[in-house]
């Protein structure tokens, strides 16, 4: 590694969003803030600080209501934000509307923070541990509102680029930074805009990828709803240097905020001459369509999404030619994902001999991951590539909850790879996880304990992926499928000793022959399991037994003498009275009686039921 890569504290104390003649409430407004409850505290915000009259002028100040975008740290949502004019803001955590009253009277009214309801210390090292440079703006400005975007230096380095930077320019700069591609693959970006400029045709078209199909994965969601405007000056930029004549963002239509947040953004950025026609008076022009996606996995896929946006059945094509050459209605078409593109105004404004310091020799920049999972303070993370896995798990994760142990990290969505304890202190760069048998991907990185099968943790993701393959092509088709039969048969007690080499034949060969990275990459998370965790496979196949007993079909649903506390929990949870026992003396399971219901292990805490 290079310098840079360790991990750089950042303040995280927010800075008033206001004028400075008034307080401000901020409270976040991401999809995830929603979910818990944030509309509703917002609206209660509204009408307490309008029933105090708080709202209009007194001689001191006015008191406003802001919404944000994703805090991040979305195990602690509803999070609001209060700033007092001449003090730094405040956090407050898992606020509901009930709260707001008490905040208001005696936060606003007497001065008096809510102590008891303010973030605690983890809430702040979750955030000093990280590198916000994408994420800056998410949470503590208005997506909604340009003007917070341009005082925060929003579309200064679109002004840059048209007035004192050509093409090749634009392109050297983001090629010198060393920024590669956030989707998945890691392309290097400035080659792949270099090759699209160097193609002459009459139309070319730029398109952003945001049809972020990964289980549990929202980073591009969030840059989406969080800082559309970001988004918008990144695509303008790549259209001005590869000559795109239109651009186009591919959102799923599950994501309804982020489209209606781009829309506004759109709208607002067209009014002020930041999109459109003659840009900035420069001469460039370039218009910006939505196209929502009905949530096919596969077109996450960039022929696929090209198809998809044509009118087309989403299914990759055959290559070359590549799309740079012929893409979008065979035209000459570039496309990158919302971090990636969301990357280039900050290279831009600080250059690229400063960006390609953060990092590692061969990964630049800083990375986005959904941390999720069994690990305690799940949410967004911005870390410098070549982080380790223990310092995202531990430092700013916090570790396992309820005093478990560790057991694996799966890296890169339902492709990805599962890596165990022994490679903790591993960076995570693009050719570090390649070596351990996961990928980068989009950045979806979940957390497992001692509790977690990882043979059923595979049939999981081979689910999804089997589920999810267009079928164009046999190998992912009929491979993913007959894959997904083994494993299944396996965690029902009827696996065969030959099945594991079947699974890593098959594996070769479905890599091998697919079309496109679905199928290319589906086969990652039986393959790294059965890398690191065969013993697992073998106890399933041979012993008919299933370690963590998760896979129900092998539960013996028998009490383990040392590990039983005689708490009784069991006891009382059994809906047919199978298990006697006391304080004083070890649970029994009545197998006669017993009805496999499986309530008792789901109910035990210290893992003595198998």
């Amino acid at each position: 590694m290079v310098s840079g890569t360790k991990t750089k504290k950042t303040k995280t104390k927010a800075k008033s969003s206001g004028n400075g003649k008034g307080s401000v409430i901020s409270v976040c407004l991401g999809t995830g803030g929603i979910a818990a409850g944030g509309d509703k505290v917002f609206e209660k915000f509204q009408k307490v600080i309008k029933s105090k009259k708080l709202d209009t002028a007194t001689g001191k100040r006015v008191c406003k209501t802001a919404k944000t975008g994703c805090r991040s740290l979305c195990a602690r949502d509803v999070l609001v934000d209060v700033t007092v004019p001449g003090r730094q803001a405040l956090t407050y955590e898992r606020v509901t509307a009930d709260m707001v009253p008490q905040i208001v009277e005696e936060h606003l009214v007497n001065n008096t923070p809510v102590k008891k309801w303010l973030a605690k210390d983890s809430y702040h090292k979750f955030h000093e541990t990280q590198q916000r440079l994408i994420l800056g703006n998410c949470g503590a400005i208005d997506p909604e509102s340009i003007d917070e975007y341009v005082i925060k230096g929003g579309y200064k380095a679109l002004g840059k680029v048209l007035k004192k930077m050509t093409a090749k320019e634009v392109i050297s700069e983001v090629s010198k930074a060393g920024l590669r591609g956030r989707g998945g693959g890691g392309f290097e970006t400035g080659w792949k805009w270099d090759s699209c400029a160097r193609q002459d045709a009459d139309e070319k078209f730029i398109i952003c990828n945001g049809d972020e199909g990964d289980p549990g994965a929202f980073m591009d969601r969030s840059i989406m709803e969080g800082d559309p405007h970001a988004l918008l000056e990144g695509i303008v930029i790549g259209g001005y240097a590869i000559g795109a004549t239109k651009g186009y963002i591919y959102v799923r239509a599950e994501y309804p905020l982020a489209v209606e947040r781009l829309h506004i953004a759109i709208k607002q950025a067209k009014e002020r001459g930041f999109l459109g026609e003659n840009i900035l008076r420069s001469g460039y022009s370039l218009d910006i369509v939505i196209k929502e996606g009905a949530g096919a996995f596969v077109c996450g896929e960039s022929t696929a999404l090209q198809f998809s946006i044509e009118g087309k059945r989403g299914m990759p094509r055959t290559r070359p030619p590549q799309s740079v050459e012929a893409g979008l209605w065979d035209k000459p078409t570039c496309l990158n994902n919302v971090e990636t593109f969301a990357n280039v105004p900050v290279i831009i404004n600080r250059g690229a001999k400063w960006y390609s310091k953060i990092g590692t020799t061969k990964s630049k920049g800083t990375k986005i991951f959904a941390l999720t999972g069994n690990v305690k303070n799940t949410g967004l993370i911005e870390v410098p590539m070549g982080i380790t896995i223990r310092e995202i798990v531990f430092d700013i994760g916090g570790g396992i909850p309820k005093k478990k142990k560790f057991k694996a990290v799966q890296i890169g969505g339902p492709s990805g790879g599962c890596l165990p304890e022994s490679y903790l202190d591993k960076p995570i760069d693009f050719e570090s996880l390649l070596e351990a048998g996961a990928m980068m991907g989009s950045g979806s990185l979940v957390v497992v304990d001692e509790t977690t099968c990882m043979v059923d943790m595979a049939r999981f993701f081979l689910d999804f992926c089997a589920k999810e393959s267009c079928g164009k092509c046999p190998p992912c088709r009929v491979g993913t499928t007959l894959m997904l039969e083994i494993l299944i048969r396996i965690t029902q007690g009827e696996g065969k000793e030959e099945d594991m080499d079947v699974l890593e034949k098959m594996s070769d060969e479905i890599n091998t022959m697919s079309l496109c990275g679905l199928g290319q990459s589906a086969p990652n998370p039986v393959v790294s399991t059965l890398r690191y965790f065969r013993d697992e496979y073998i106890a399933h196949i041979r012993d008919k037994d299933c370690p963590t007993a998760t896979c129900v079909a092998l539960h013996k649903y028998t009490v383990i003498p040392d590990k039983c506390t005689k708490c009784t929990l069991c006891i009382r949870n059994c809906p047919v009275d199978a298990i006697s026992g006391s304080k004083e003396e070890v649970a029994f399971i009545d197998k006669e009686k017993c009805i496999e219901c499986n309530l008792c292990y789901e109910k035990c805490n210290f893992m003595a039921i198998k």
